[in-house]
């Protein structure tokens, strides 16, 4: 097989196969300057959404991925990893919502080293109930609205990430607030 082929199939991963502006220590340094300060911002995003840590440090990890292999920076280059981190979450869903036709879902609690009382334990667990309920009840953008700027996303690049106007990210970000509160005020059976 010639290289154009195995270039063609996007096997070659020697660095002299990508096209790299500049000098590739510096877009290495920028890389792992990009990655320690949002991989964590990421993670708790796609775990926010998506309820299951695990899958959400994969993903994280795989928009960097993509993203070192892209070879250099976009020009919003946190907006580009969410923007890539949701599509990768989105073809996960598509994936587990077959998975969950065939076989039901089984979670486990992960063990912690010092507990808390069970009291506190069931206090935190039915908040992070109540809360999750009234998120998961949210239309899609109003949930990627809420969880982004949690995550310390500018209005800018909730903009870019979910495709909408700039001047509107604040209209829509309270209507999400008022959704989520009226849904958590009125428990998880609150008419939507």
């Amino acid at each position: 097989m010639g290289d154009r082929a195995v270039r063609n199939r996007g096997l070659a991963d020697e660095p002299e196969d990508r096209a790299l502006p500049g000098p590739q220590p510096a877009f290495d340094e920028q890389f792992v300057s990009l990655f320690d300060a949002h991989f964590r911002s990421l993670y708790r995003y796609l775990n926010r959404l998506s309820g299951e840590p695990d899958d959400a440090a994969d993903l994280a990890q795989e928009a960097f991925v993509r993203l070192y292999r892209r070879g250099s920076l976009p020009d919003s280059p946190k907006a580009w990893l969410i923007t890539v981190a949701m599509n990768l979450l989105r073809n996960a869903r598509t994936t587990h919502k077959r998975r969950l036709r065939l076989a039901p879902r089984i979670g486990a609690e992960r063990e912690r080293s010092d507990p808390p009382s069970p009291e506190t334990l069931a206090a935190r667990d039915e908040e992070r109930r109540r809360v999750r309920a009234a998120v998961d009840r949210l239309a899609e953008r109003e949930r990627q609205l809420l969880l982004l700027q949690a995550e310390g996303c500018s209005y800018r690049e909730i903009a870019t990430v979910l495709h909408l106007n700039p001047a509107s990210v604040g209209t829509l970000l309270a209507r999400a607030r008022r959704a989520f509160h009226a849904l958590y005020a009125g428990g998880v059976d609150a008419p939507r």
